[in-house]
């Protein structure tokens, strides 16, 4: 990702709706996001169909990357790999194509945006009201963080290997690692 200069929230949704590429907002500082590859969409892809499966029929339902979600204590305007969103869906209200209100959201790490999407994005992610889980999958090996929202705060949980599961109790899912990782290219 690439800053440029300080934009305001208007001039970022006026831009993002012509733009020929995606670009979050980042404490008033434009970041051109790089294209994924090959591995990391592929990854996408078997969230979305692992959840997809696993949600149909039901009130909330996962979205990919083209979905632009919007933290309004932070500022931050962000297209996580991956939005699970439960109906009814809140739209910004000078923009119905970024939502408000995700209850699990998924970042593939990569070496670009590991340690953002780690440390700071995080903070921004964790003052979402309807945000019950934040999820961190490696491209790297089948190990998969995270981060679920309970009394006491953000409790970490970790699943590694191919015969670990992932349980999202905000869902009442339980989805293979093997699943995700499977029909992977190398790269």
């Amino acid at each position: 990702m690439q800053p440029h200069g300080h934009t305001s929230e208007d001039e970022y949704l006026a831009r993002e709706r012509t733009a020929p590429s995606k670009s979050e907002l980042v404490n008033g500082q434009v970041l051109a996001m790089a294209g994924a590859s090959p591995r990391h969409n592929a990854l996408v892809r078997n969230l979305l169909v692992a959840i997809g499966t696993r949600l149909r029929g039901k009130p909330c339902q996962p979205y990919p990357s083209d979905l632009r979600v919007h933290v309004p204590a932070t500022g931050l305007y962000a297209y996580p790999d991956v939005s699970v969103v439960c109906a009814p869906i809140e739209r910004h209200r000078k923009d119905d194509a970024t939502v408000l209100n995700p209850r699990i959201l998924f970042e593939v790490l990569s070496d670009g945006t590991e340690a953002f999407d780690r440390g700071a994005k995080f903070a921004h992610y964790r003052s979402i009201t309807s945000l019950q889980t934040y999820v961190l999958v490696s491209q790297t090996e089948a190990r998969v963080e995270w981060y679920e929202l309970r009394t006491e705060g953000w409790v970490l949980h970790e699943a590694v290997g191919a015969d670990a599961k992932l349980h999202f109790v905000s869902l009442g899912i339980e989805i293979p690692l093997a699943e995700l990782y499977s029909d992977l290219p190398d790269s």
